[in-house]
């Protein structure tokens, strides 16, 4: 399974970017998809998960600024991130919880 992410950049603070995994597993309708995310000096949190029915979680501090979301026909994960701040500067990182496949990470870098 391949999972490639994209979307990553530079933005203000108080931007916004999307983020997009895609994914070459047959099953991904039928799996949970995660976005995590690793800035410099720190270890890597889990952002946003999305179940197979579409249900959601979200890290305390992206919760009404950040939307995951997906599309099975695309095989696709999208991570919808708003109202940008200077610490979510990180490597973003997809990944497929069942058999722990990961993405090669995108850069998401925040200026103010």
């Amino acid at each position: 399974v391949q999972l490639q992410a994209s979307g990553g950049g530079l933005v203000l603070t108080g931007g916004s970017l999307r983020l997009s995994c895609a994914s070459s597993a047959r099953t991904f309708k039928a799996v949970a998809m995660r976005w995590y995310r690793q800035a410099p000096g720190k270890q890597r949190e889990l952002v946003a998960s999305i179940g197979r029915l579409g249900n959601t979680s979200y890290l305390d501090t992206v919760k009404g600024r950040f939307t995951i979301s997906r599309d099975n026909a695309k095989k696709t994960v999208y991570l919808q991130m708003n109202i940008l701040k200077p610490e979510d500067t990180a490597v973003y990182y997809c990944n497929m919880p069942f058999g722990d496949y990961w993405g090669q990470g995108t850069l998401v870098t925040v200026s103010s």
